[in-house]
């Protein structure tokens, strides 16, 4: 990680490389984390606003996360190939694939599990946490298909605690998740909020102020106001956290 100051604002943008990511490895399961999880801990890694937990999970044919359970947070995945199949204590499953956005809310407490159907193909999907902004609530499940946002270009809100039409709902007024599927070339501005968290889902991107980040890199932005964020020469897919 690198750490640049700007101006005498307290603007900062904090670059973290692919490689500098929490590693679990246990066969079925390859994970990259850029914040703390389970037993891995660094100063460095931890949460960003509201943002807890960036993971980077691919799960082999047939693999997956057994029955386990949550409490009081807001959990969205996103998947980036092939599919995931959900199914919890409340009664919730579904299957869940590229462009479908999947947020779980553990309230007051739920059992889940996170399995690949597949008999021969991985499973590659980013799984994030956000703090709620009340404690105890119902558990809850929900799904929608923004694909068709996404083909329009832009920043799209994939999830939201602000009302944004087009994307599945959690329960944090503070925060949203914007996603971009760009073209080689194509540019977008990050949003203005105090912390952003831009991550590089797929292919590879640079912010205007010069620094590259490839697949798995990400920038934490702390009132880095509106800066832009320009894709590489194989197009990139960013999730984009912007929270207060």
């Amino acid at each position: 990680m690198f750490v640049l100051s700007m101006r005498s604002t307290a603007i900062s943008i904090t670059i973290q490389r692919p490689e500098d990511r929490f590693v679990t490895d246990i066969g079925w399961l390859d994970s990259k984390h850029s914040m703390n999880f389970g037993d891995h801990y660094d100063n460095e890694h931890g949460q960003h606003g509201l943002l807890l937990v960036n993971n980077d999970d691919i799960v082999a044919a047939n693999g997956g996360f057994g029955t386990h359970g949550h409490r009081d947070m807001e959990i969205v995945t996103w998947v980036l190939s092939g599919q995931v199949a959900h199914r919890d204590s409340e009664g919730n499953s579904g299957v869940l694939y590229r462009g479908l956005a999947q947020r779980m809310s553990a309230g007051s407490g739920i059992r889940h599990s996170e399995m690949n159907p597949s008999p021969d193909e991985a499973a590659h999907f980013i799984q994030m946490w956000v703090l709620p902004d009340t404690n105890g609530i119902k558990p809850g499940y929900q799904q929608l298909d923004i694909n068709a946002e996404l083909a329009k270009g832009g920043l799209v809100p994939i999830a939201s605690g602000k009302g944004h039409d087009a994307a599945i709902s959690i329960h944090q007024r503070g925060a949203v998740l914007w996603g971009a599927r760009l073209q080689p070339g194509e540019s977008v501005t990050m949003p203005s909020d105090p912390h952003v968290h831009a991550f590089v889902a797929l292919g590879s991107a640079e912010l205007e102020t010069g620094e590259t980040l490839a697949q798995g890199g990400a920038a934490r932005l702390t009132n880095g106001g509106e800066l832009r964020m320009t894709a590489g020469i194989d197009g990139a897919e960013l999730l984009v956290w912007a929270t207060a």
